[in-house]
């Protein structure tokens, strides 16, 4: 490949061992960053020799392809650096929201407890706008640096740039930047009621949602007036199953592994809940976990 000094690299990982919902083939190649450094020479040098190659985190998110991934995958996951500021947190693009979540409390910061128990990165928190339980990255999150594939350089952009809307970013139309890192912008707050409330955030999740099955968490976006969930339960589809996948019969929002479930499996049940509920409601709906092929 060429690649193989500028940081760690790993052949023929299993996909399924590495996603959350527990499915895919093989990767060809997974590059390991572990420094900002190692991170953009790495971008630089795939973009300039027009290698495919996908960015990942913690792979909460994403389906794998069965069949694998032919080109180059770089995993940001050894990019976890955080660090305090005077007015919250700056973070790698690795760092895992929970992690941030547990930093910002412990500093005596408030208003990340939202992120705690989301299983993803900041990067790709920042890439979704994800949000949980009333917060949103948008709603702390200060600027980003990224790495702009087009003129090969570092640049600065304010959370203001980035058109943060309900799950989504700028980075969804304009796949030449790249997440390095973020800082983000919190209120002083009282440790112990901080941790109370990311307690609190998780006894929810617990008792709501299906984290005995692997998943990608909602597996469609919230329709303007309705809720996913709601709609696919209406629509007589809670517990629906397509091979080894299925509708979780704890919450109709999330699509499940019970076990030996393939990614065509996947497909055949999400298109066939898309299409059911919009027989039965008119509400066509959106996916927000992102197939990777």
């Amino acid at each position: 490949m060429g690649f193989d000094s500028l940081c760690t690299v790993k052949h023929g990982v299993s996909l399924a061992e590495i996603s959350w919902m527990k499915v895919g083939g093989k990767a060809e190649t997974v590059f390991y960053p572990k420094t900002a450094t190692e991170f953009v020479s790495l971008l630089k040098e795939l973009s300039v020799s027009k290698t495919p190659f996908r960015v990942i985190g913690n792979a909460s998110n994403i389906i794998f392809s069965d069949e694998g991934f032919g080109g180059v995958l770089v995993s940001t996951l050894k990019l976890n650096e955080i660090s305090v500021t005077e007015t919250g947190f700056k973070a790698d693009c690795g760092a895992l929201l929970s992690a941030c979540s547990g930093f910002a409390a412990r500093n005596g910061f408030k208003g990340f407890e939202f992120a705690f128990g989301i299983p993803g990165t900041v990067g790709g928190a920042v890439y979704m706008n994800a949000g949980a339980y009333g917060g949103e990255i948008k709603d702390c999150l200060k600027e980003v640096i990224c790495f702009n594939a087009e003129c090969a350089e570092l640049t600065v952009l304010s959370a203001e740039k980035l058109e943060l809307a309900y799950r989504t970013s700028i980075f969804h139309k304009n796949k030449n930047l790249y997440i390095i890192s973020a800082e983000f912008t919190l209120e002083k707050g009282d440790r112990e009621s901080v941790h109370a409330l990311m307690r609190e955030n998780m006894n929810k999740r617990k008792a709501k949602q299906p984290l005995e099955f692997p998943s990608c968490g909602s597996t469609f976006k919230r329709p303007e007036g309705h809720f996913a969930g709601a709609l696919i339960e209406q629509a007589g589809l809670k517990g629906f199953a397509v091979g080894g996948a299925q509708v979780s019969e704890k919450h109709a929002g999330f699509v499940i592994n019970r076990g030996g479930a393939t990614c065509a499996d996947l497909k055949v049940l999400i298109s066939e809940v898309r299409r059911r509920v919009y027989e039965n409601s008119g509400v066509w709906l959106e996916t927000e976990v992102e197939f990777c092929e």
